[in-house]
Protein backbone atom coordinates (compact mmCIF):
# COMPACT_ATOMS: atom_id res chain seq x y z
CA UNK A 1 0.00 0.00 0.00
CA UNK A 2 2.89 2.32 0.59
CA UNK A 3 3.72 2.41 -3.12
CA UNK A 4 0.66 3.59 -4.01
CA UNK A 5 0.23 6.35 -1.73
CA UNK A 6 3.72 7.72 -2.75
CA UNK A 7 2.93 8.04 -5.95
CA UNK A 8 0.07 9.67 -6.26
CA UNK A 9 1.21 12.95 -5.07
CA UNK A 10 4.16 12.64 -7.41
CA UNK A 11 2.11 11.77 -10.72
CA UNK A 12 -0.47 14.87 -10.20
CA UNK A 13 2.51 17.58 -10.48
CA UNK A 14 4.13 15.69 -13.65
CA UNK A 15 0.26 15.98 -15.04
CA UNK A 16 0.16 19.97 -14.16
CA UNK A 17 3.28 20.33 -15.94
CA UNK A 18 2.51 18.65 -19.50
CA UNK A 19 -0.93 20.51 -19.31
CA UNK A 20 0.94 24.39 -18.74
CA UNK A 21 3.51 23.21 -21.77
CA UNK A 22 0.56 21.95 -23.98
CA UNK A 23 -1.38 25.02 -23.12
CA UNK A 24 1.52 27.21 -24.11
CA UNK A 25 1.91 25.73 -27.60
CA UNK A 26 -1.99 25.91 -28.06
CA UNK A 27 -1.79 29.08 -27.87
CA UNK A 28 0.28 29.19 -30.39
CA UNK A 29 -1.83 28.03 -33.09
CA UNK A 30 -3.16 30.66 -35.29
CA UNK A 31 -7.21 29.39 -35.22
CA UNK A 32 -8.63 30.24 -31.78
CA UNK A 33 -11.54 27.63 -31.46
CA UNK A 34 -9.25 24.84 -33.13
CA UNK A 35 -6.71 25.79 -30.34
CA UNK A 36 -9.65 25.95 -27.47
CA UNK A 37 -10.96 21.98 -28.84
CA UNK A 38 -7.47 21.03 -28.21
CA UNK A 39 -6.97 22.26 -25.44
CA UNK A 40 -10.35 21.06 -23.87
CA UNK A 41 -8.98 17.27 -25.33
CA UNK A 42 -5.67 17.39 -23.47
CA UNK A 43 -7.22 18.59 -20.43
CA UNK A 44 -9.91 15.43 -20.38
CA UNK A 45 -6.93 13.31 -21.00
CA UNK A 46 -4.57 13.94 -18.50
CA UNK A 47 -7.22 14.28 -15.99
CA UNK A 48 -8.31 10.82 -17.15
CA UNK A 49 -4.67 9.74 -16.70
CA UNK A 50 -4.68 11.66 -13.06
CA UNK A 51 -7.23 9.08 -11.39
CA UNK A 52 -6.27 6.00 -12.62
CA UNK A 53 -4.01 5.34 -9.68
CA UNK A 54 -6.48 6.86 -7.11
CA UNK A 55 -8.69 4.38 -8.72
CA UNK A 56 -6.36 1.42 -8.52
CA UNK A 57 -5.86 2.52 -5.23
CA UNK A 58 -9.39 2.72 -4.15
CA UNK A 59 -9.68 -0.92 -5.57
CA UNK A 60 -6.59 -2.33 -3.72
CA UNK A 61 -8.01 -1.10 -0.61
CA UNK A 62 -11.36 -3.05 -1.33
CA UNK A 63 -9.58 -6.28 -1.93
CA UNK A 64 -7.76 -5.57 1.33
CA UNK A 65 -7.74 -8.14 4.53
CA UNK A 66 -10.54 -7.44 6.63
CA UNK A 67 -10.23 -6.96 10.46
CA UNK A 68 -11.67 -9.54 12.90
CA UNK A 69 -15.26 -8.15 13.92
CA UNK A 70 -16.52 -9.38 17.35
CA UNK A 71 -20.30 -10.29 18.35
CA UNK A 72 -22.38 -10.62 20.83
CA UNK A 73 -23.90 -14.86 20.37
CA UNK A 74 -27.02 -15.31 22.47
CA UNK A 75 -27.17 -18.93 23.30
CA UNK A 76 -29.71 -21.16 25.46
CA UNK A 77 -28.71 -24.17 26.89
CA UNK A 78 -30.65 -27.11 24.93
CA UNK A 79 -28.80 -30.29 24.78
CA UNK A 80 -27.75 -31.49 22.35
CA UNK A 81 -27.59 -27.98 20.32
CA UNK A 82 -26.37 -26.00 23.17
CA UNK A 83 -23.99 -27.51 26.43
CA UNK A 84 -22.99 -25.94 29.02
CA UNK A 85 -19.79 -27.15 31.27
CA UNK A 86 -18.53 -24.60 33.69
CA UNK A 87 -17.55 -21.38 31.18
CA UNK A 88 -17.08 -23.22 27.67
CA UNK A 89 -19.89 -23.63 25.68
CA UNK A 90 -20.62 -26.83 23.51
CA UNK A 91 -23.22 -29.08 21.11
CA UNK A 92 -24.46 -29.02 17.69
CA UNK A 93 -25.49 -25.47 17.41
CA UNK A 94 -22.46 -24.17 19.02
CA UNK A 95 -20.13 -26.62 16.66
CA UNK A 96 -21.61 -25.37 13.37
CA UNK A 97 -21.49 -21.68 14.58
CA UNK A 98 -17.86 -21.42 15.78
CA UNK A 99 -16.90 -23.48 12.93
CA UNK A 100 -18.92 -20.23 10.41
CA UNK A 101 -17.59 -17.90 12.71
CA UNK A 102 -13.72 -18.87 11.72
CA UNK A 103 -14.51 -18.89 8.23
CA UNK A 104 -15.60 -15.16 7.79
CA UNK A 105 -12.82 -14.19 10.68
CA UNK A 106 -15.83 -13.50 13.71
CA UNK A 107 -14.93 -13.59 17.15
CA UNK A 108 -17.56 -14.75 19.63
CA UNK A 109 -18.74 -13.13 22.75
CA UNK A 110 -21.00 -15.73 24.53
CA UNK A 111 -24.14 -14.28 26.00
CA UNK A 112 -26.56 -17.00 28.05
CA UNK A 113 -30.30 -16.59 28.01
CA UNK A 114 -32.79 -18.14 30.28
CA UNK A 115 -35.10 -19.62 28.04
CA UNK A 116 -35.86 -19.75 23.79
CA UNK A 117 -38.41 -16.53 24.29
CA UNK A 118 -36.13 -14.44 25.91
CA UNK A 119 -33.47 -15.10 23.26
CA UNK A 120 -35.59 -13.89 20.48
CA UNK A 121 -36.54 -10.89 22.56
CA UNK A 122 -32.94 -9.76 23.11
CA UNK A 123 -31.96 -10.45 19.32
CA UNK A 124 -35.29 -8.32 17.82
CA UNK A 125 -34.37 -5.30 20.71
CA UNK A 126 -30.34 -5.95 19.11
CA UNK A 127 -29.27 -6.86 22.55
CA UNK A 128 -27.56 -9.48 20.77
CA UNK A 129 -25.97 -10.20 17.41
CA UNK A 130 -27.03 -13.65 16.91
CA UNK A 131 -29.22 -16.04 18.77
CA UNK A 132 -27.45 -19.82 18.23
CA UNK A 133 -29.42 -22.76 19.52
CA UNK A 134 -32.06 -25.02 18.09
CA UNK A 135 -34.03 -21.86 17.34
CA UNK A 136 -37.34 -22.75 15.28
CA UNK A 137 -38.06 -20.77 12.04
CA UNK A 138 -41.58 -19.21 12.76
CA UNK A 139 -43.68 -16.59 10.81
CA UNK A 140 -44.34 -15.00 14.40
CA UNK A 141 -40.28 -14.67 14.75
CA UNK A 142 -39.35 -13.40 11.70
CA UNK A 143 -41.37 -10.58 11.30
CA UNK A 144 -39.44 -9.20 14.48
CA UNK A 145 -35.88 -10.60 13.46
CA UNK A 146 -33.83 -12.46 10.25
CA UNK A 147 -33.48 -15.49 9.84
CA UNK A 148 -30.21 -17.25 7.90
CA UNK A 149 -30.78 -20.87 5.56
CA UNK A 150 -32.13 -23.55 7.76
CA UNK A 151 -29.36 -26.57 9.22
CA UNK A 152 -31.76 -28.91 10.73
CA UNK A 153 -35.21 -30.52 10.17
CA UNK A 154 -37.05 -31.16 13.54
CA UNK A 155 -40.71 -30.85 14.64
CA UNK A 156 -42.49 -31.81 18.04
CA UNK A 157 -43.01 -34.93 20.02
CA UNK A 158 -44.36 -36.58 23.41
CA UNK A 159 -42.62 -37.47 26.74
CA UNK A 160 -44.27 -39.81 28.97
CA UNK A 161 -43.71 -41.12 32.22
CA UNK A 162 -43.47 -44.85 32.22
CA UNK A 163 -45.25 -45.49 35.41
CA UNK A 164 -47.88 -43.77 35.07
CA UNK A 165 -51.43 -44.57 35.66
CA UNK A 166 -50.38 -47.52 38.63
CA UNK A 167 -50.08 -45.98 41.33
CA UNK A 168 -52.35 -45.90 44.65
CA UNK A 169 -53.59 -42.62 44.41
CA UNK A 170 -54.37 -42.92 41.12
CA UNK A 171 -56.09 -46.30 41.99
CA UNK A 172 -57.86 -44.38 44.93
CA UNK A 173 -59.16 -41.00 42.71
CA UNK A 174 -60.11 -43.69 40.33
CA UNK A 175 -62.49 -45.87 42.83
CA UNK A 176 -63.95 -42.30 44.26
CA UNK A 177 -64.99 -41.27 40.52
CA UNK A 178 -66.34 -44.89 39.97
CA UNK A 179 -68.52 -44.60 43.32
CA UNK A 180 -66.99 -47.72 44.66
CA UNK A 181 -65.61 -45.73 47.61
CA UNK A 182 -69.42 -45.94 48.64
CA UNK A 183 -69.46 -49.04 48.42
CA UNK A 184 -66.75 -50.20 50.30
CA UNK A 185 -68.07 -47.96 53.22
CA UNK A 186 -71.25 -49.88 53.00
CA UNK A 187 -69.03 -53.11 53.06
CA UNK A 188 -67.51 -51.71 56.25
CA UNK A 189 -70.42 -51.21 58.33
CA UNK A 190 -72.18 -54.19 57.94
CA UNK A 191 -68.57 -56.10 58.74
CA UNK A 192 -68.58 -53.84 62.26
CA UNK A 193 -72.15 -54.60 62.66
CA UNK A 194 -70.86 -58.47 61.95
CA UNK A 195 -68.62 -58.55 64.18
CA UNK A 196 -70.02 -56.90 67.06
CA UNK A 197 -72.89 -59.76 66.91
CA UNK A 198 -70.70 -62.72 66.58
CA UNK A 199 -68.62 -61.40 69.39
CA UNK A 200 -72.03 -61.06 71.49
CA UNK A 201 -72.93 -64.65 70.23
CA UNK A 202 -70.02 -66.12 71.16
CA UNK A 203 -69.63 -64.59 74.63
CA UNK A 204 -73.15 -65.85 75.30
CA UNK A 205 -73.65 -69.61 74.06
CA UNK A 206 -69.21 -70.62 73.70
CA UNK A 207 -68.02 -70.78 76.74
CA UNK A 208 -64.50 -70.72 75.67
CA UNK A 209 -64.98 -67.27 74.04
CA UNK A 210 -62.63 -64.59 75.42
CA UNK A 211 -64.59 -63.14 78.18
CA UNK A 212 -62.54 -59.70 77.53
CA UNK A 213 -64.48 -57.38 75.03
CA UNK A 214 -61.36 -56.62 73.34
CA UNK A 215 -60.40 -60.17 72.79
CA UNK A 216 -63.63 -60.95 72.09
CA UNK A 217 -64.14 -58.31 69.39
CA UNK A 218 -60.39 -59.20 67.84
CA UNK A 219 -62.09 -62.79 67.38
CA UNK A 220 -65.18 -61.64 66.18
CA UNK A 221 -64.04 -59.72 63.87
CA UNK A 222 -61.30 -62.20 62.56
CA UNK A 223 -63.87 -64.55 62.15
CA UNK A 224 -65.84 -62.01 60.15
CA UNK A 225 -62.69 -60.91 57.67
CA UNK A 226 -61.62 -65.13 57.41
CA UNK A 227 -64.95 -65.19 55.54
CA UNK A 228 -64.74 -62.04 53.57
CA UNK A 229 -61.41 -62.15 52.00
CA UNK A 230 -61.17 -66.26 51.40
CA UNK A 231 -64.63 -67.30 51.57
CA UNK A 232 -63.99 -69.99 54.43
CA UNK A 233 -64.91 -69.99 57.92
CA UNK A 234 -63.12 -71.12 60.60
CA UNK A 235 -63.97 -74.13 62.28
CA UNK A 236 -67.05 -72.88 64.82
CA UNK A 237 -69.60 -75.18 66.83
CA UNK A 238 -73.06 -75.25 65.43
CA UNK A 239 -75.51 -74.05 68.26
CA UNK A 240 -78.55 -74.59 66.15
CA UNK A 241 -78.69 -77.60 64.25
CA UNK A 242 -79.88 -77.25 60.49
CA UNK A 243 -80.78 -73.75 61.02
CA UNK A 244 -77.41 -72.61 62.01
CA UNK A 245 -75.88 -74.33 59.17
CA UNK A 246 -78.35 -72.80 56.51
CA UNK A 247 -77.35 -69.43 58.49
CA UNK A 248 -73.60 -70.07 58.14
CA UNK A 249 -74.16 -71.01 54.30
CA UNK A 250 -75.97 -67.99 53.55
CA UNK A 251 -72.47 -66.07 55.33
CA UNK A 252 -70.02 -67.83 53.20
CA UNK A 253 -72.35 -66.94 50.18
CA UNK A 254 -72.22 -63.43 51.22
CA UNK A 255 -68.88 -63.57 51.74
CA UNK A 256 -68.20 -64.88 48.19
CA UNK A 257 -69.95 -62.30 46.83
CA UNK A 258 -67.76 -59.50 48.73
CA UNK A 259 -64.65 -61.15 47.73
CA UNK A 260 -66.13 -60.64 44.19
CA UNK A 261 -66.99 -57.43 44.19
CA UNK A 262 -63.30 -55.96 46.26
CA UNK A 263 -61.57 -57.69 43.53
CA UNK A 264 -63.75 -56.81 40.38
CA UNK A 265 -63.80 -53.37 41.38
CA UNK A 266 -60.38 -52.75 41.94
CA UNK A 267 -59.70 -54.56 38.47
CA UNK A 268 -61.81 -52.54 36.47
CA UNK A 269 -60.66 -49.55 37.86
CA UNK A 270 -56.94 -50.64 36.70
CA UNK A 271 -57.98 -51.23 34.01
CA UNK A 272 -59.39 -48.09 33.17
CA UNK A 273 -56.68 -46.24 34.22
CA UNK A 274 -54.13 -48.32 31.93
CA UNK A 275 -56.29 -47.39 29.11
CA UNK A 276 -56.96 -43.90 29.87
CA UNK A 277 -53.67 -43.15 31.09
CA UNK A 278 -52.09 -43.84 28.21
CA UNK A 279 -50.73 -40.94 25.93
CA UNK A 280 -49.38 -42.37 22.82
CA UNK A 281 -49.67 -39.28 19.85
CA UNK A 282 -50.76 -35.94 20.32
CA UNK A 283 -54.52 -37.06 20.19
CA UNK A 284 -54.58 -38.11 23.74
CA UNK A 285 -53.31 -34.88 25.18
CA UNK A 286 -56.81 -32.85 25.53
CA UNK A 287 -57.69 -32.71 29.22
CA UNK A 288 -54.05 -33.74 30.72
CA UNK A 289 -51.18 -31.56 31.93
CA UNK A 290 -48.59 -30.65 29.54
CA UNK A 291 -44.79 -29.19 30.19
CA UNK A 292 -43.29 -26.82 27.64
CA UNK A 293 -40.35 -24.42 27.73
CA UNK A 294 -41.72 -20.46 27.96
CA UNK A 295 -41.65 -18.95 24.71
CA UNK A 296 -41.32 -22.15 22.32
CA UNK A 297 -42.69 -23.51 19.34
CA UNK A 298 -44.12 -26.48 22.04
CA UNK A 299 -45.85 -23.76 23.97
CA UNK A 300 -47.41 -22.12 21.06
CA UNK A 301 -48.83 -24.88 19.91
CA UNK A 302 -50.19 -25.88 23.70
CA UNK A 303 -51.94 -22.92 23.86
CA UNK A 304 -53.50 -22.73 20.09
CA UNK A 305 -54.69 -26.38 20.97
CA UNK A 306 -55.98 -25.34 24.14
CA UNK A 307 -54.17 -27.67 26.66
CA UNK A 308 -53.25 -27.16 30.13
CA UNK A 309 -50.11 -26.29 30.09
CA UNK A 310 -47.21 -25.22 32.69
CA UNK A 311 -44.09 -23.98 31.79
CA UNK A 312 -40.14 -25.03 32.64
CA UNK A 313 -37.20 -23.12 31.80
CA UNK A 314 -35.35 -26.37 31.31
CA UNK A 315 -35.66 -30.00 30.34
CA UNK A 316 -34.73 -31.34 33.53
CA UNK A 317 -37.41 -29.56 35.42
CA UNK A 318 -39.84 -30.59 33.17
CA UNK A 319 -38.85 -34.55 33.44
CA UNK A 320 -38.59 -33.98 37.20
CA UNK A 321 -42.28 -32.61 37.26
CA UNK A 322 -43.03 -35.63 35.19
CA UNK A 323 -41.32 -38.34 37.21
CA UNK A 324 -43.43 -36.86 40.24
CA UNK A 325 -46.89 -37.02 38.71
CA UNK A 326 -47.15 -33.37 38.37
CA UNK A 327 -47.51 -32.79 34.71
CA UNK A 328 -48.65 -35.82 32.71
CA UNK A 329 -46.51 -35.37 29.03
CA UNK A 330 -43.99 -33.28 28.10
CA UNK A 331 -43.84 -31.74 24.63
CA UNK A 332 -40.88 -30.45 23.21
CA UNK A 333 -38.52 -30.65 20.31
CA UNK A 334 -38.46 -34.29 19.25
CA UNK A 335 -34.38 -34.25 19.84
CA UNK A 336 -34.07 -32.60 22.40
CA UNK A 337 -35.98 -35.15 24.16
CA UNK A 338 -34.93 -38.22 22.15
CA UNK A 339 -31.40 -36.89 23.23
CA UNK A 340 -32.36 -36.19 26.91
CA UNK A 341 -34.27 -40.10 26.85
CA UNK A 342 -31.11 -41.84 25.02
CA UNK A 343 -28.54 -39.97 27.62
CA UNK A 344 -30.54 -40.53 30.53
CA UNK A 345 -31.65 -44.43 30.85
CA UNK A 346 -32.57 -44.29 34.67
CA UNK A 347 -35.14 -41.51 34.16
CA UNK A 348 -38.61 -43.51 33.57
CA UNK A 349 -39.71 -41.75 30.81
CA UNK A 350 -40.26 -42.78 26.94
CA UNK A 351 -40.67 -40.64 23.82
CA UNK A 352 -43.43 -41.90 22.35
CA UNK A 353 -45.89 -40.52 18.98
CA UNK A 354 -44.60 -39.88 15.92
CA UNK A 355 -43.32 -36.34 14.83
CA UNK A 356 -46.05 -33.59 14.31
CA UNK A 357 -46.15 -29.89 13.57
CA UNK A 358 -42.69 -30.23 11.42
CA UNK A 359 -40.10 -27.03 11.54
CA UNK A 360 -36.69 -26.21 11.05
CA UNK A 361 -33.69 -24.86 12.71
CA UNK A 362 -32.09 -21.71 12.01
CA UNK A 363 -29.58 -18.71 13.60
CA UNK A 364 -31.59 -15.47 14.40
CA UNK A 365 -29.54 -12.15 13.46
CA UNK A 366 -31.21 -8.65 14.28
CA UNK A 367 -33.19 -7.38 11.70
CA UNK A 368 -31.28 -5.99 8.53
CA UNK A 369 -28.38 -7.70 9.47
CA UNK A 370 -25.37 -7.18 6.78
CA UNK A 371 -24.36 -10.77 8.24
CA UNK A 372 -27.43 -12.56 7.05
CA UNK A 373 -26.71 -12.94 3.79
CA UNK A 374 -22.68 -13.98 3.95
CA UNK A 375 -23.78 -16.72 7.08
CA UNK A 376 -26.77 -18.22 4.59
CA UNK A 377 -23.76 -18.66 2.15
CA UNK A 378 -21.58 -20.76 4.79
CA UNK A 379 -24.53 -22.56 6.16
CA UNK A 380 -25.34 -23.91 2.56
CA UNK A 381 -21.48 -24.38 1.48
CA UNK A 382 -21.49 -26.54 4.98
CA UNK A 383 -24.68 -28.25 3.75
CA UNK A 384 -23.32 -29.44 0.25
CA UNK A 385 -20.48 -29.96 1.55
CA UNK A 386 -21.31 -32.35 4.30
CA UNK A 387 -19.75 -30.70 7.27
CA UNK A 388 -23.38 -29.99 8.51
CA UNK A 389 -23.92 -33.86 8.25
CA UNK A 390 -20.76 -34.45 9.79
CA UNK A 391 -21.48 -32.68 12.97
CA UNK A 392 -25.06 -34.28 13.20
CA UNK A 393 -23.62 -37.49 13.14
CA UNK A 394 -21.47 -36.62 16.53
CA UNK A 395 -24.71 -36.22 18.08
CA UNK A 396 -27.23 -38.31 16.90
CA UNK A 397 -25.40 -41.21 15.25
CA UNK A 398 -25.70 -42.05 11.89
CA UNK A 399 -29.68 -43.26 11.98
CA UNK A 400 -31.75 -40.38 10.10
Amino acid sequence: MKHLDNAVPLARPKINLWISIVKSLLYRLPYPSFRHTLHLLVVLICLAAGSAPVAAQDSVVAEGPRDERSLRVGVYVHPPFVMREDDTFSGMAIDLWEQIAQSLSLQSEYVELDNTGALVTAAANAEIDVAVTNLTVTRERAERMDFTHPWFDAGQRIMVNDDRGGGFRDVLRGLRDSGHLRGYAWIAFVIAVATLLITAFDRRFNKEFPRRWRDGIAEGFYTVMSVATSGKSPQRKNYFGWIGRIWQGLWLVCGIAVLAYLTSSVTSVMTTLSLTNQINSVADLPGRVVGVQPGSVSERYAQQAGLNARRFAHIEEAVQALVDGRIDAIVGDAPVLEYYAHTNPEQPVTVVGPIFAPDKYAFGLVHGSDLTRRLTIELIGAHEGGAIEEIRTQYFGNDP
